[in-house]
């Protein structure tokens, strides 16, 4: 027993130096493993604006990548997930037909929000998402302005993120959390874009066509000013030229017989004038201040219009109306002609 316990006591040394052997062994490998995983990460390529179009999508004809389309960006797919979007769509339907108007319009309504989709995955260090995003955006203009910004953005952050990350090391299953969590954000970013698109477009289009109705509503008030002091004007002249014919014939004596005999006129028949149409629908008035004769027959000549009082656009149908009117009047016959004035009103 003696010489046994001597040889288990001269191996355990050999054995215990096995077994940290195999341990640190087990460590490299592991941690060469490790490494591994993390260079092929590194030189997984990065998508170009010619592989960044799944070969799913680019196997599809037009009428399929039509519908697709259609079906993604009503489905909020816009640029997301990869291989399944409105984006790659569109540009692989213009790839087959570039003269697609429908294609080019809605990549140009879709590069703004894929632009701030890859701003928002830099600010999450969604670094592939947003150099997939970046490549997409490239595709589908290549001088497109914010292009070279974007790309240098995620250079920048993605060398501080490296850096960052090297000196924090996450376990797999911390990885594997905080790849799906952006996976969660990035579908949330996406929502809330098309979201606050849509709101915006519903905000703006009752603004575009609020300004027309003050426009019009100050044309109107002082198209109505101007006439109001036309229709003043006019009246203060028609009252200075009667004043003016009152006195010159106050200064006549020799007219004062054709005045009473202007005063025993008797109408046998005075139909009244027609209402114009226009200024009916408009419920515009006025008046018409008409001169004629009353021959020996009593029939009726040398009708003509001394003044008009009314809207100024309707002055002239007014007159036209009132000088049709008295060429219809009869009188009883008089002893001499006897020219006189009467003044036809139009009022609804």
């Amino acid at each position: 027993m003696s010489a046994i316990n001597k040889m288990r006591r001269s191996f355990a040394p050999v054995a215990l130096a096995v077994a940290v052997a195999c341990a640190l062994g087990a460590c490299k490998k592991d941690d060469a493993a490790a490494d591994a995983g993390a260079a092929a990460a590194q030189q997984a390529p990065a998508p170009t604006p010619e592989s960044v179009v799944s070969a799913t999508v680019t196997a599809m004809s037009p009428e399929q990548l039509r519908d697709e389309a259609s079906k993604a960006y009503g489905e909020n797919r816009l640029y997301a997930p990869a291989g399944n979007n409105a984006m790659e769509y569109y540009l692989a339907l213009r790839d087959k037909q570039p003269a697609d108007a429908g294609a080019s319009s809605a990549l140009t309504d879709l590069l703004p929000m894929t632009v701030i989709a890859t701003e928002q995955g830099i600010a999450r260090e969604d670094f592939a998402d947003a150099k997939r995003l970046a490549a997409l955006i490239e595709k589908a203009d290549a001088k497109h302005p914010a292009l070279s910004r974007l790309k240098a953005a995620i250079a920048s952050s993605e060398t501080a993120a490296a850096a960052r990350v090297e000196s924090q090391k996450l376990t797999a299953e911390e990885e594997a959390k905080r790849q799906e969590e952006l996976a969660k954000k990035r579908e949330e970013d996406q929502r809330k874009l098309q979201e606050q698109q849509k709101q915006q477009a519903a905000a703006q289009a009752p603004a575009a066509a609020t300004p027309a109705a003050p426009a019009a509503a100050a044309a109107e008030a002082e198209r109505q000013r101007a006439a109001a002091a036309e229709a003043e004007r006019e009246r203060a002249a028609a009252a200075a030229a009667e004043q003016q014919r009152q006195q010159a014939a106050a200064q006549q004596p020799a007219a004062q017989p054709a005045r009473a005999a202007s005063s025993e006129l008797r109408a046998i028949s005075n139909p009244g004038p027609r209402y114009p149409q226009a200024a009916q629908r408009a419920g515009a008035g006025g008046s018409v201040q008409v001169e004629f004769t009353v021959n020996t027959d009593g029939s009726v000549g040398g009708v003509r219009a001394v003044s008009s009082d009314g809207p100024r656009q309707f002055q002239r149908e007014f007159e036209r109306e009132a000088l049709a009117a008295v060429k219809r009047w009869r009188f009883q016959p008089v002893s001499e002609a006897t020219t006189t004035r009467r003044t036809i009103a139009f009022q609804q």
